[in-house]
């Protein structure tokens, strides 16, 4: 890989296509999941080996709710075991886990495992990977606005002194850089309520690769197509000067 190579500093990630993964192979749904599980493990080394700082994985929307019980109920399950499974080798790997989403509605033995993993893997400095769970973009802007009205409310902030900034600080993401390349896979092109505010200026990558199948060479792929692009963010620029 060149030197020269820009490489995206955060990274964020739509796994899409476990479902029509366990259907092409003739497997339930949940066989899917377990299988997207190694494609978290390949990524989240990729993203580390090629130099990303940040990595955002949406595991689970607020609108997975409306999925059959059981599922809910098996991927509920299947969350506690990676915590189990996982922490040591991401503790190894120097990777931080951080969770952004309403932890609230969540199962209180999820919640539990989550805040383990989250207190064992603090000192990671390799890679922050951010785990989107029962997370939407709508909720987050929703949480933000009452946080602000409280504050107006309570007389320690003044309406006219809100600012992009102010959002920002409210926003569960609030401390991490906006995404610079935003990947979905599966052949489908929308956010589905996914970092609608951070995506402002973004880069997509859309791939028909379903998640069980997202490999190493298809996560550089992304690198290699994000790093052709210019980012001008509004602005004119020279690509000369923006590479330098």
């Amino acid at each position: 890989m060149s030197e020269q190579k820009r490489i995206p500093q955060h990274v964020a990630i739509i796994m899409d296509g476990n479902g029509r993964w366990a259907q092409q192979h003739g497997l339930e749904r949940y066989a899917g999941h377990i299988q997207g599980v190694e494609s978290v493990r390949r990524t989240i080394k990729a993203a580390a080996r090629h130099g990303v700082s940040y990595l955002t994985l949406y595991a689970f929307s607020t609108e997975n709710w409306n999925r059959p019980a059981e599922e809910v109920n098996a991927l509920m399950e299947l969350f506690c075991k990676c915590v189990i499974n996982e922490t040591e080798n991401l503790k190894t790997e120097g990777v931080r886990v951080k969770i952004i989403g309403d932890k609230n509605r969540l199962p209180g033995n999820v919640q539990e495992h989550l805040t383990r993993i989250e207190e064992q893997t603090a000192q990671g400095e390799r890679l922050t990977l951010l785990l989107a769970l029962n997370y939407s973009s709508r909720d987050e802007l929703t949480h933000a606005v009452q946080q602000l009205a409280r504050k107006v409310a309570a007389g320690t902030l003044n309406p006219e002194t809100i600012t992009e900034q102010s959002v920002e600080q409210s926003l569960y993401t609030a401390g991490y850089p906006d995404p610079d390349l935003i990947i979905r896979t599966s052949g489908e092109q929308r956010l589905s309520n996914f970092l609608l505010w951070q995506a402002a200026y973004a880069e997509f990558y859309f791939t028909p690769v379903l998640w069980p199948d997202f490999s190493d060479e298809e996560f550089a792929r992304a690198l290699d197509e994000y790093a052709a692009r210019e980012r001008r963010f509004g602005r004119v620029t020279n690509r000369n000067e923006e590479r330098s």
